[in-house]
């Protein structure tokens, strides 16, 4: 018999908006934090269904925490995206009420370019996202395992002309 312990909530898309949801995980144990960054993101997986001309999409915590999970959810629109914190906690979601100031970059290029490289955890966690905002797909990078370092490392093959959306969760520095 199968049982599944994690937690979901659903969110109404309006027509021509596209919402995507990131659990920021936090890597805890002082020895890993030799290896891998403060913060890592996984992207939840969702069901979707139609009403009418709006999407209602539930998103699927997985592994959640005892404590609580702090979440990413970005809305992108046909120009812009939207991007607010979330955490859930128990059986709630809550979310802020103004969207936090958050450091996003557009990628583009005119020529193709690989992206810059960025390290996995040794759980093969990362902690940068790059979207296709138009599909808000993310852009799957090829692994390898550097030699010279002995890790697991990504790039990202970018096409030209085109813009992506790239997100990190860093540490506040006072």
């Amino acid at each position: 018999m199968y049982i599944w312990e994690g937690k979901h909530f659903s969110i109404i898309d309006p027509n021509n908006v596209s919402t995507v949801v990131y659990q920021i995980n936090e890597t805890l144990k002082e020895e890993d934090l030799k290896n891998s960054p403060k913060y890592t993101v996984t992207r939840l997986d969702f069901t979707e269904e139609i009403y009418g001309d709006k999407k209602k999409k539930t998103f699927y915590v997985d592994k959640p925490s005892k404590d609580k999970d702090n979440l990413v959810i970005l809305s992108f629109g046909k120009d812009r995206v939207v991007i607010n914190m979330a955490v859930l906690q128990d059986d709630k979601v809550t979310i802020a009420k103004k969207p936090l100031p958050i450091k996003y970059n557009t990628l583009y290029s005119d020529k193709e370019q690989v992206f810059k490289e960025f390290k996995y955890t040794p759980n093969m966690k990362r902690q940068i996202s790059i979207i296709d905002p138009e599909t808000t797909e993310e852009v799957k990078p090829t692994l390898y395992f550097d030699e010279d370092t002995k890790e697991v490392r990504g790039r990202c093959k970018l096409k030209a002309n085109k813009p992506y959306f790239a997100f990190e969760i860093k540490e506040k520095k006072d």
